[in-house]
């Protein structure tokens, strides 16, 4: 560990009481051969007597009432999805509703596993002016991974001091899913994603050039009907349409309830390409260029077997409109959209070839160009890959960029880039050795050897810097942004 880098002491460690609660579905597991039991085992609760169901109700009030706000809403929720499968079980009753809720129920630990790869961007509240009072509020998303290896996205909240002093909230006590709605879709990114599949062609053109370039669900469904009925002139109008609905999956809205704090709000895998996970979300507070603000988040999209990176938007952290990104520079894992635009283009760190460091660009914070190398393996602690560690940081020197080596024994270690600010391709410096390393201490856990951050923000002179270890915990680390960049050596001499 660098000399620049101070402990805060906060180290967040997974908490397996967490749990939140999902639909479950006898037959219907997440592996297994099998088809859904759903309507045997319904049966099985119509057939019990009502002093059982009424007694099997209240051990479930007594062992998981005080684990989850509004349980009973939930079990009812569930109960209606599956009362149409038999005859007569909308005649019961309310004790018999919840007991068949409860058994098609369970749940989740959604930290049971590990706790890793946080990101931190400043979350100022409307009345109070950080610059006057001297402590930013801040918000921290943590990556969760529970039963199955599936990650969810969570959120904490704490507080720096102009003087570096670190504080972490404690986590709300009743974690809780997001309802999902519909949500936009953009027609660029509909080209984009069928070139990926080499079918944007005459098929696609048909249903997308009727569409405006932002259009909703039915205007989609309209299009595609177009080209189902003019099926017979034309080939794998199926594929076209399962492609099609497969992008379209990808954009929606989710939403917490009103009575959910920022640290029991958890962003659960809901599209097909998330299906296993949500990965890695790099939070960062954009300024557009009319100075209104609005955090972003790319994170990746995992769904068993194939990644890929999508977009989160929110202005409170309570309400986050979801959509997939395309384009060469979005392949792969680890892109991290810079704060503002430059040049008149948005702009992100890439590494879309798995292994260096690039810089993309976009017209549309949407569709992303091929990447500009700026950094590429050559040191004996990033002889396997390179990557980021979030977003850019804006400095008066240039653009702070904090990366990610791996080396021997897949051991992971943080080191920094300083970018000029109106030319992000040109490296100014970069830290000769890395400033985080796993320590004798900080080595072992769920992958073993690993420091890595999705992200930290600047808070006047003080770098705050999250990150996970092992993947397992997460630790909070201060730095000086002045005295890091004073450490940082030119580019130019670390060529010759």
């Amino acid at each position: 560990m660098s000399s620049l880098v101070t402990d805060t002491g906060i180290e967040l460690r997974p908490d397996i009481t967490r749990v939140v609660t999902r639909l479950f579905v006898a037959g219907r597991e997440d592996v297994g051969p099998g088809d859904s039991r759903a309507t045997p085992v319904l049966r099985r609760v119509l057939d019990l007597d009502e002093a059982d169901v009424h007694e099997a109700v209240r051990d479930l009030d007594d062992r998981f009432g005080t684990r989850h706000r509004n349980l009973h809403a939930t079990f009812l929720e569930h109960a209606a999805m599956v009362t149409d499968r038999v005859e007569g079980a909308a005649d019961m009753s309310e004790d018999r509703c919840l007991l068949l809720g409860a058994t098609f129920t369970h749940e989740y630990a959604i930290e049971g596993a590990a706790l890793c790869n946080p990101s931190a961007v400043p979350f100022p509240n409307a009345t109070d002016d950080p610059h006057t009072t001297g402590v930013m509020p801040f918000v921290m998303s943590v990556r969760g991974v529970g039963e199955g290896h599936r990650s969810s996205i969570g959120f904490r909240s704490g507080t720096v001091t102009s003087d570096g002093l670190v504080t972490l909230d404690p986590a709300d006590p009743f974690p809780v899913l997001a309802a999902m709605s519909a949500s936009m879709h953009r027609r660029s990114v509909f080209h984009a994603k069928l070139g990926e599949h080499d079918d944007d062609r005459e098929n696609a053109a048909l249903v997308l050039d009727s569409l405006s370039a932002t259009f909703d669900d039915a205007e989609l469904a309209s299009g595609v009907s177009g080209l189902m009925a003019d099926a017979a002139t034309r080939r794998d109008v199926a594929g076209t349409i399962d492609n099609l609905r497969h992008v379209a999956s990808s954009s929606y809205r989710a939403r917490f309830p009103a009575d959910a704090t920022l640290s029991e709000r958890v962003l659960w895998p809901h599209s097909p390409a998330e299906h296993h996970g949500m990965e890695d979300a790099r939070f960062v507070r954009f300024t557009h260029d009319d100075g209104s603000t609005v955090h972003y988040a790319t994170y990746t999209a995992f769904d068993g077997v194939n990644i890929a990176q999508h977009l989160l938007e929110t202005d409170d952290f309570h309400s986050f409109a979801v959509s997939p990104l395309a384009g060469p520079a979005a392949q792969g894992k680890g892109l991290a959209l810079f704060p503002r635009t430059v040049g008149g283009r948005y702009l992100a760190l890439s590494r879309s070839d798995r292994e260096t460091n690039s810089i993309a660009f976009s017209d549309d914070m949407r569709c992303w160009s091929e990447g500009e190398q700026i950094q590429a393996p050559s040191r004996t602690w990033d002889l396997l890959q390179l990557g980021n560690c979030g977003s850019p940081i804006e400095t008066d020197a240039g653009w702070l960029v904090l990366t990610h080596g791996v080396g021997p024994m897949r051991t992971y270690a943080v080191g920094v880039l300083l970018l000029d600010l109106h030319d992000p391709e040109r490296v100014i410096a970069r830290s000769a050795q890395p400033i985080i390393t796993p320590t004798p201490e900080r080595r072992d856990g769920y992958v073993p050897n690993v420091v890595y951050s999705c992200g930290g923000f600047a808070f006047g002179d003080v770098l705050v810097l999250p990150y996970g270890i092992a993947d397992q915990t997460i630790a909070i680390a201060t730095l000086s942004v002045s005295e890091l960049l004073a450490s940082l050596t030119p580019d130019s001499v670390l060529q010759r």
